[in-house]
Formats: C-alpha cells, sequence, structure tokens
C-alpha cells in the first residue's frame, strides 16, 4: 500500500472484513469452480487467475524460494552474488509465472518475531494499527519506533463484544537490514511474513513506504473490454428505450376500446364512496355508544368480592339488565353510585334468598351514559376487583 493510500487502510480493512464475513465469498468460489470444471484443462490453466505468492526465506548466507504453501524449494542461491547474479536467480525460480499475479514474500524465522496474542473490543477492529502501537509498551520491552509490526484478526474464540487478534512485531534491527540487503541485490517484495510451516502467517510488516509498484499490463486489455461493455449498456438502453415507445403506442390504442371499462370503474369508485360513507356513520355510531366490555369492567370493580353476577344484557335503548348473587343485596345500589358508564341503577322485582348458596339473589337495571357525560371516577371502597 503506497503512502498516497495509507489514510485509506482503515477503510479498506473495514471493506474486507465485511466481505469475509459474508456468505458471498463462498458462494462464487463454488459457482467459479463448478463453471471452471465445465472448462478443457487447456482452458482452465489458460484462464486461471489470482495471485501467486512465493516465499523468500534466508537460509543461513543463502536465499531460498519456494512457492506458498509447497516446501519443495525452487531455487537457492548465495546472498554473496553480485546482484544482477542473484535476479537471474529469482527470475529463472519464477519463470512461466504470470508478472501481474507474481508476489513475492519475505518470510522472517518465526524465533526473531514476536506474537503476542490479544483480546480487544469490537470497536477496535478500525483501529488495529493504532491499537498495536498503544499495546506495544504493555506486550513487548520495544518502543513503537524500534519495531515493525502488524496486527491481525484470529478466527479464535473469544468473550462477548471482543475478538482475538495477534500482535507481530519483528525489531527494526533485524528486518532493516535484511532489507537494505535485498534492496542492494536489486530484489523486490510485497510483503514481510513470518513462516509458518510450509506457509506465511498472512501479516505484513513491510513499510508502507518500500512496497514496490507492480505494472498492469492487462490494463489496457481491461479498459477496452470496459469501454465495450460501456458501449453494449448504451445499445441496450437504447434498445430499451425504443421497445417502450412500441408499448407505449400499443396501450394508446388500447386506451380507446377500453371507455366502457373506464365508466364500469367510475360506478365502482362511487359505490366504494357510498360504501365508506356508511362505514364512517356505524364508527361514528360506535364512538358514541359505551361499549358492553367498559359496562363489564365498571361493575365488576364497584361489586364487592362476595358477589357475582350470573347474567348481563344491554338493549337498543341503552339499558342495562344485570342478574346474580349477593350477602347484602341492598347495598348493591349505593355501590354503583357515581359510575361513569351506567346511571339510575335499581332493583327491579323483589329480592329472594337463595336457599344453596345462603345469599340474596337480585336483578337490577341501569341506564347507560352517553360517552360525552361519562366521567372517569374511582371505584367505592367496597369494590376489590369482584369477577362477574
Amino acid at each position: 500500500m503506497s503512502s498516497a493510500t495509507q489514510p485509506l487502510r482503515p477503510q479498506l480493512d473495514r471493506a474486507r472484513r465485511a466481505w469475509r464475513g459474508s456468505p458471498l465469498p463462498r458462494f462464487l468460489a463454488w459457482w467459479g469452480g463448478e463453471l471452471a470444471a465445465l472448462l478443457p484443462t487447456r482452458w482452465r490453466t489458460m484462464f486461471a487467475g489470482g495471485l501467486a505468492w512465493h516465499l523468500l526465506e534466508r537460509s543461513g548466507d543463502d536465499w531460498q524460494v519456494r512457492r506458498a504453501g509447497h516446501a519443495e524449494v525452487l531455487a537457492r542461491w548465495s546472498s554473496q552474488l553480485d546482484p544482477t547474479a542473484q535476479q537471474v536467480a529469482l527470475t529463472d525460480a519464477l519463470r512461466g509465472v504470470d508478472s501481474e499475479d507474481l508476489r513475492v514474500a519475505l518470510c522472517l524465522d518465526p524465533a526473531d518475531v514476536l506474537r503476542p496474542r490479544l483480546s480487544l473490543p469490537l470497536a477496535a477492529r478500525d483501529n488495529l494499527q493504532q491499537i498495536g502501537a498503544f499495546e506495544m509498551d504493555r506486550q513487548t520491552p520495544f518502543r513503537v519506533e524500534q519495531v515493525r509490526y502488524d496486527v491481525r484478526e484470529l478466527r479464535a474464540p473469544a468473550p462477548a463484544g471482543r475478538f482475538a487478534a495477534e500482535l507481530v512485531v519483528v525489531p527494526r534491527a533485524t528486518l532493516d537490514p535484511l532489507l537494505a540487503r535485498l534492496a542492494a541485490s536489486g530484489l523486490q517484495v510485497d510483503a514481510v511474513d513470518v513462516a509458518a510451516g510450509a506457509d506465511r502467517v498472512g501479516a505484513n510488516l513491510l513499510p508502507a513506504e518500500l512496497a514496490p509498484r507492480r505494472p498492469h499490463p492487462r490494463q489496457r486489455l481491461n479498459l477496452i473490454l470496459g469501454a465495450v461493455a460501456i458501449v453494449l449498456i448504451v445499445l441496450a438502453l437504447l434498445q430499451f428505450l425504443h421497445n417502450r415507445e412500441s408499448a407505449l403506442e400499443q396501450m394508446r390504442s388500447e386506451v380507446e376500446g377500453m371507455r366502457t371499462e373506464a365508466q364500469q370503474v367510475s360506478g365502482l369508485r362511487q359505490q366504494l364512496q357510498d360504501n365508506a360513507g356508511a362505514a364512517g356513520f356505524l364508527a361514528e355510531r360506535k364512538a358514541r355508544t359505551v361499549s358492553a366490555l367498559a359496562v363489564l369492567q365498571d361493575i365488576s370493580q364497584r361489586l364487592p368480592t362476595s358477589a357475582w353476577l350470573e347474567r348481563l344484557s344491554i338493549d337498543n335503548s341503552g339499558q342495562v339488565g344485570f342478574q346474580g348473587q349477593s350477602p347484602q343485596a341492598a347495598r348493591l345500589v349505593d355501590a354503583l353510585k357515581g359510575s361513569p358508564v351506567i346511571t339510575d341503577a335499581n332493583f327491579q322485582g323483589t329480592i329472594q334468598a337463595d336457599p344453596s348458596t345462603g345469599k340474596e339473589r337480585f336483578y337490577m337495571v341501569a341506564q347507560l351514559r352517553k360517552p360525552a357525560e361519562s366521567k372517569p371516577k374511582a371505584p367505592p371502597p367496597a369494590g376489590n376487583g369482584g369477577t362477574p
């Protein structure tokens, strides 16, 4: 990453994490594999793409290079050779690899690198480099200006609200001489990493200002293909507009024959408006009427807990009739006074004793109040939430 794009690194890292965490990479890998399996072997080799990482390692006074993920050494040469000979040795080892896909990583010995584990809050994912600088004094015996470091996220279990990470640190006294040696030999590397068996860890300790700029020979072809794609898109849009004009003309001819249907629709709309007016009238009438649920709730709260109702009725004139039993039925008139939903509560008929329950059977009638006249009042102390 060049110094010009260094300020964009947090945004790029956030985009990479979102991409890796989505199901799209796995789907595209499966889909691409299925499509590639349909091609002949020669074509698969021709269209095979992706970065081809090769690992450059130091072995004593020698340099050796191998392909990432493979233990076989492709070439070995002495670091004492002149720069031209070393470049020829590396070029011969990487012969046949597309220069645009070729990437070389300098792999350090794990013994030269510190790799403390970190448990960081999720909010720190967008500032891993700053977190690494902050943790340097706590996790290592070095200061930030004495080391080259990188922080990478690990796929390891972590407590809720946190994630596992690894701080990869190498002293500059160890790395900078190697980089100076490579620069003197004319050898360029795209990353500095740590060897992990036959592969690499996945960190990058190379300073941004030392990252090489790789040529893009396929860029011209990509530009041509992009221009062709734009031309095809414009042609497709023109064809779309032509189809729309044709469809519009057809619709105009069809509209002329749909006047009768339009009149039917107008009649249905008028009928709908009439029905809406009737529905509004019913809704207004319902709003002016006290609901049976409110009546039942008010009577239940005002009756004592020793009384219960056996029957409740409300007729169209707003008269409420309810029958039940109570130890002292004569007191129920006082309990129902001040009700916000009913008024004029009185007994109808005589109060009779029920020999089976020992209570007095009663039948009372009252009149519904209009909603505009009803005023909420607290029930008298005798009502303790009796349930009919």
